[in-house]
């Protein structure tokens, strides 16, 4: 997967970038999780890709250190496909 491929719109459909920002997680933090963070097998053949943040900051009324971004990926014909992202803070 190569950085054009997932800043573009198509790799990030709008129901993963409407949810973006309702679970605390910038598209720049995405495609860092997917580029430089662990990778690791998913359910029904996805992949999925995992990378800590630095926070320091509240997130919905609680302070934490950290906050974790996963994207799932499923490959297609032609390019992969950000499917869901998902955050954790501690």
């Amino acid at each position: 997967m190569v950085i054009a491929d997932i800043l573009n719109d198509d790799h990030l459909p709008p129901h993963a970038i409407e949810r973006l920002e309702e679970r605390g997680a910038t598209q720049a933090e995405v495609i860092e999780a997917i580029l430089q963070g662990e990778r690791f097998p998913a359910k029904h053949g996805r992949t999925g890709y995992r990378r800590n943040f630095s926070f320091g900051d509240t997130w919905r009324g609680r302070w934490y250190a950290m906050k974790q971004i996963e994207a799932y990926v499923v490959d297609e014909a032609e390019h992969n496909l950000v499917i869901t992202v998902i955050t954790r803070f501690f």
